[in-house]
């Protein structure tokens, strides 16, 4: 049985930006008016040409500059700097609930063995009935296409938290120097089969549908998920690898050279 602590952690809130001035205002709003106040925010911005940076330091947020191009890089400079127990991260475009860091803070202090949770979204700016067709399929490929392939659950971007130790055993294996890679399914690698990983289907936020804008955005973002695996496979373990460790399995003897 897992312990409960009886201080809530300190939630940090990460959120990597580039030329997202317009939806980080709202997404700096909600976290404003949240019931619990997070620890501190910090807006990481990638090079924007926009008033991102300008509009982050008139919310209160803490501002910092990753010149690395590409979301790993930019999200892991966040990471690093949170100095709250637990490192919520969403994105410019994510509309939490008021609740958001509340419920955050209950879920890792009810439990001292969490690493991580998250939860599902709502594309918000799809007309109907697609909204709710798009929202559906895309749960569908985080959490069963891709949960299959690191034998775990993955954290989606737009609604995840760390524990902040979490976080510390894996930032050296965590790649910086690749953009094209989605930041939060290779967390998700690094964390692990024997992470503790929980989805919370209670933790909704909205987010905008981009990826749904276009067959190419379609496309693209496929791409990017399959380079994210066979660079995570390569360093971590195959899925057969993972799943035998997930089920306490022992692992295959490697074969040997030179006999038959």
């Amino acid at each position: 049985m897992s312990a409960r602590s009886t201080t809530p952690p300190r939630v940090s809130v990460v959120i990597p930006v580039r030329d997202d001035a317009r939806a980080l205002r709202a997404c700096l709003r909600r976290l404003a008016a949240q019931t619990v106040a997070p620890f501190e925010v910090i807006v990481v911005d990638n090079g924007s040409r926009d008033d991102s940076i300008d509009v982050a330091r008139a919310a209160g947020a803490t501002v910092l500059e990753e010149p690395r191009p590409g979301i790993p890089a930019t999200a892991a400079r966040g990471y690093d700097a949170a100095a709250g127990e637990v490192i919520a991260r969403c994105d410019a475009d994510s509309l939490v609930p008021r609740d958001w860091i509340e419920r955050i803070a209950a879920a890792f202090a009810a439990d001292d063995a969490l690493d991580a949770l998250t939860g599902p979204g709502r594309f918000h700016d799809l007309p109907r009935p697609w909204a709710g067709l798009a929202s559906a399929a895309y749960a569908l490929g985080v959490f069963g296409v891709a949960g299959a392939a690191v034998a775990n659950v993955p954290v989606w971007g737009s609604n995840m938290a760390l524990r902040r130790s979490a976080w510390l055993a894996i930032a050296d294996r965590v790649p910086r120097d690749d953009p094209q890679l989605h930041d939060d399914l290779d967390v998700s690698m690094r964390l692990g089969p024997d992470a503790r990983v929980r989805l919370d289907p209670r933790l909704r936020v909205r987010a905008q549908g981009r990826m749904f804008r276009s067959r190419a955005d379609v496309r693209r973002r496929f791409s990017v998920a399959m380079r994210t695996f066979r660079r995570g496979w390569a360093d971590e373990g195959s899925p057969g690898r993972r799943w035998l460790r997930r089920l306490g399995q022992p692992r295959p003897r490697p074969r040997r050279r030179g006999r038959r």
